[in-house]
């Protein structure tokens, strides 16, 4: 068993030794011109036991458009399921595998990665991720969250912002988007007091691969959620991807952080250095200005109310989080 104060220890190989690995996510695919699910993917896996890795994948954008019948982008085994079930797959692989390993067919578990989006975790895959979560199978989940079903028309989801316009959810005269917070998945997460819990952005890649790693090394499962802006469905330009994710930590609306056993919370790097120098925390406006599923909050009346309400959100989530890291 991988105790906390070694997967603190956990280091990923330096830029020049990776950038010398093969990606298992060949270039080629066909998301969307600036989409990041196609870096996280990458970075995710490259992280990976090249010989021994299998990946599995919920319906959704990454895997809609890396697998379009006949051809693949991934150079791993890779196993599609259905929106609701990818827990539900790699729970029953993985306890195939250790059967496999107890009967001397194989040498050890391969490294196991489930990927979903923010639809097929926050929503329909509760279920089946709370159930392998709590049934204690050793793999990693990764939930790349974009804030709405973007590959079936960009529907609200329980991971949709407050106030963002979706198709279902949509802006009017009487109500600005959605109304709800988004739901609190990483303390659901943690509520099973699984080995490791933890957030990510592709606005710092080395953090994100990191974490990825230690997951893969805790014995049990690990829950990983990740920051995915999403151009065609935010509302904004192509190149801007990662600058908007980078938003997200400095305001705090993201914050990076891990959570070890379910109670051990520490922040990651960009979000400590924030903690450490609070005139570094930047307003959220800026955020919602430049993603066109918050523009009516800015025109045709800027909604200084509604913005204020946004912005005491986030500044109570993040003074929560600093309790929680200050208690352990």
């Amino acid at each position: 068993m991988t105790s906390s104060e070694e997967l603190k220890k956990v280091r990923i190989p330096p830029a020049k030794e990776l950038m010398k690995l093969k990606d298992r996510l060949a270039p080629g695919h066909r998301l969307c011109a600036g989409c990041t699910a196609g870096t996280i993917a990458r970075c995710a896996t490259l992280v990976t036991d090249p010989e021994d890795v299998v990946i599995f994948h919920a319906t959704g954008c990454l895997e809609v458009a890396t697998t379009v019948y006949p051809f693949t982008a991934w150079r791993v085994p890779w196993f599609h399921n259905a929106f609701e079930n990818v827990a539900a797959t790699a729970s029953g692989a993985e306890a195939a595998y250790r059967s496999m390993v107890k009967k001397g067919k194989l040498k050890k578990v391969p490294d196991i990665i489930a990927f979903a989006g923010d639809g097929g975790t926050y929503d329909i895959g509760l279920q089946s991720l709370s159930g392998a979560l709590e049934r204690g199978h050793d793999f990693v989940y990764i939930c790349y969250t974009n804030g709405a079903y973007m590959n079936t028309g960009i529907q609200r989801s329980g991971g949709t912002p407050m106030y963002a316009a979706t198709t279902t959810s949509p802006a009017g005269k009487v109500i600005p988007g959605k109304m709800e917070w988004r739901k609190d998945l990483v303390a659901i997460a943690a509520a099973h007091k699984i080995p490791y819990v933890a957030t990510a952005s592709p606005a710092d890649h080395r953090d994100m691969m990191t974490k990825v790693r230690r997951a893969l090394d805790v014995d049990g499962p690990a829950f990983l959620l990740i920051d995915m802006p999403c151009p065609r469905g935010w509302r904004f330009p192509e190149e801007k991807s990662v600058a908007i994710a980078k938003q997200a930590i400095d305001n705090c609306y993201f914050p990076l952080y891990e959570i070890y056993d379910g109670r051990d919370y520490v922040l990651s790097r960009m979000s400590k250095m924030i903690a450490k120098k609070p005139e570094k925390k930047v307003p959220v406006e800026g955020y919602l200005k430049g993603q066109g599923r918050f523009k009516h909050l800015f025109k045709p009346k800027k909604r200084d109310d509604l913005i204020a309400l946004f912005q005491q959100a986030v500044d109570q989530e993040w003074a929560h989080l600093q309790k929680l890291v200050e208690m352990y």
